[in-house]
């Protein structure tokens, strides 16, 4: 019995060790045939797992297209909508951003312009105070001499000055406002100073009032008064000089456009009709229908002798 199954086992082996080299000698596939088994493989595992021969790349998807027609024209009008908008947005950037240039271009030049004719003004007054003097032989207002007085080294009295009603500190409100605020009350002194012909200490009391307030509502009266008794001791550079000032200090000042009618009456006293044209122009200009009646009188009738055109 052992025998017989060694026998076997023997014929088994031999039998094996024949078909070896058979196998061995087999050649490997080619490429093309693994791709045929893979697409037979393929194939058949697609029959298995979708049974109606539903292509793998629309598998699990409904049966209609991806994208039908009406939701690709639906898309088209969202971006037309979206571009016109769009263009609408850039549209009125575009005019918002011109609409700011034009505002500061504006702006700017409005600004160089009142530098311009600030410098020019200057310019001028610097012009005429450089030239020569040419004092008129009668000047366009001399105080009249009163009687000297029987005491001996008193100064001679002159008489009170025409002056505008609201340069007065008359009685009455503004005698009380005087009596409750020191700066009215220094104001009133400079004013009575120069109204009664003592130019010097007028000027010397308004010039401490202007120091001391600076921000009063008479600061601009007392610096056009200034000026005026500058002008009144026959001094027009001086004066020019003082009316120029109050003017670029303070052009909203209630004696501001006063100072450029006075400025105009200056530069006539230095014989400069011209330069007194432009600053009378100059009132005209910023001022305008601000002048009040008074003055706007005594503008047309300093323009009409300085011949201005």
């Amino acid at each position: 019995m052992k025998l017989k199954r060694a026998t076997t086992l023997l014929t088994a082996s031999a039998g094996f060790l024949l078909a070896a080299p058979a196998i061995a000698q087999r050649p490997p596939p080619s490429p093309e045939q693994r791709i045929d088994r893979l697409e037979r493989q393929l194939q058949q595992m697609q029959r298995q797992v979708f049974p109606r021969g539903r292509p793998a790349d629309t598998a699990g998807f409904s049966d209609e297209p991806a994208a039908t027609q009406s939701s690709v024209a639906t898309l088209d009008q969202r971006l037309d909508a979206l571009e016109r908008q769009m263009t609408d947005i850039l549209r009125q950037s575009e005019e918002n951003g011109n609409q700011l240039r034009t505002l500061a271009r504006d702006l700017q030049r409005a600004r160089e312009e009142q530098q311009q004719r600030i410098a020019t003004l200057e310019q001028r007054i610097a012009d005429a105070a450089a030239a020569p003097v040419a004092v008129p032989a009668s000047p366009a207002v001399q105080p009249p001499s009163a009687k000297p007085s029987t005491k001996p080294g008193a100064k001679p009295a002159t008489p009170p000055r025409p002056t505008t009603s609201s340069d007065v500190p008359a009685g009455g409100p503004l005698a009380e406002v005087a009596a409750t605020d020191p700066g009215e009350e220094a104001y009133s002194e400079g004013f009575r100073l120069w109204n009664s012909g003592q130019y010097s200490e007028a000027i010397s009391s308004l010039r401490a009032f202007t120091s001391a307030y600076p921000k009063h509502r008479r600061a601009s009266f007392a610096n056009n008064l200034i000026g005026r008794a500058l002008l009144d001791q026959n001094q027009p550079r001086a004066a020019a000089e003082a009316f120029l000032a109050n003017y670029r200090n303070d052009p909203k000042g209630d004696r501001a456009a006063d100072s450029l009618f006075y400025l105009g009456q200056s530069l006539m006293r230095l014989g400069q009709p011209a330069q007194a044209c432009k600053a009378y122009s100059e009132l005209d200009a910023v001022y305008g229908a601000k002048v009040r009646a008074e003055l706007r009188t005594q503008v047309d009738q300093a323009k009409s002798q300085a011949h201005c055109g």
